[in-house]
């Protein structure tokens, strides 16, 4: 089975770990829309024309499912995807709205959701969570973070500084939504930085859940094999890559 994965730059590729990790596909086609990373301070209508054109890309190759690794467009182009598609097309924001779920039952609990202007705008995660019962939400956009993962500063001074800059006045959350795949990269930080460490929930194991639950897709026995492709700098994603991906 062959699975496509686009985001707008590289964060995409946190979610692309897990799906290597589990095993459930015989390849991956990756595409990174770098040369206008990032999606996330882009208007809708933008946003919707840069993924139809990204669809226009995967009609190159026979893919049997794609998959949106990214929270802007899932919460501003997924319902125009899937009327242009002709398989397919699941979203990030739905899955990890499950994963919370699953994990957090308690429906008083704190929970902070971060995520860029656009998607934090669009109020996707904030309507949906209140939809199943959950009041006590805070959902700031921390858009500087997507630059930072994408010159792969994943901790020290400038990340730091920008943790202080978005949380120092948000209260303790018992979980944190990391409504953008940049953040996983930077997942141990974001914790670390509260005293009482949250529960973190990120879009690539969460979609691993949904695949199952909703789209029977548990496992595959192929090689595997991952595909990287981008509309800019085409090594410098492939380098962050296998900086990022190890030996997955």
């Amino acid at each position: 089975m062959r699975v496509g994965v686009f985001d707008s730059g590289a964060g995409g590729l946190s979610v692309v770990k897990s799906l290597l990790e589990h095993k459930l596909f015989d390849e991956i086609i990756y595409y990174g829309d770098t040369a206008r990373v990032p999606y996330g301070t882009k208007d809708k209508n933008t946003i919707v024309r840069y993924s139809l054109e990204a669809l226009e890309f995967f009609n190159n190759f026979d893919i049997d499912l794609l998959i949106t690794a990214c929270n802007t467009v899932s919460a501003h182009a997924l319902q125009e995807m899937r009327e242009a598609s002709s398989y397919e097309i699941v979203g990030v924001i739905e899955p990890g709205i499950r994963a919370l779920k699953n994990k957090l039952p308690q429906k008083d609990t704190s929970i902070l959701i971060t995520g860029t202007r656009a998607t934090i705008a669009s109020k996707r995660y904030q309507l949906e969570l209140a939809a199943l019962g959950y009041h006590n939400l805070t959902a700031i956009q921390t858009g500087l973070f997507v630059p930072l993962v994408e010159e792969g500063i994943f901790d020290g001074p400038l990340l730091h500084e920008a943790l202080k800059y978005y949380f120092k006045e948000i209260p303790l959350p018992s979980a944190v939504i990391l409504g953008c795949t940049h953040f996983p990269l930077i997942s141990d930080a974001i914790k670390g930085y509260f005293e009482q460490k949250p529960l973190m929930i990120h879009s690539g194991e969460a979609i691993v859940e949904h695949l199952a639950e909703q789209c029977g897709i548990t496992g595959s026995n192929g090689e595997n094999h991952l595909r990287i492709f981008a509309s800019d700098n085409v090594e410098g994603l492939r380098r962050t890559a296998k900086g990022w991906l190890g030996d997955v």
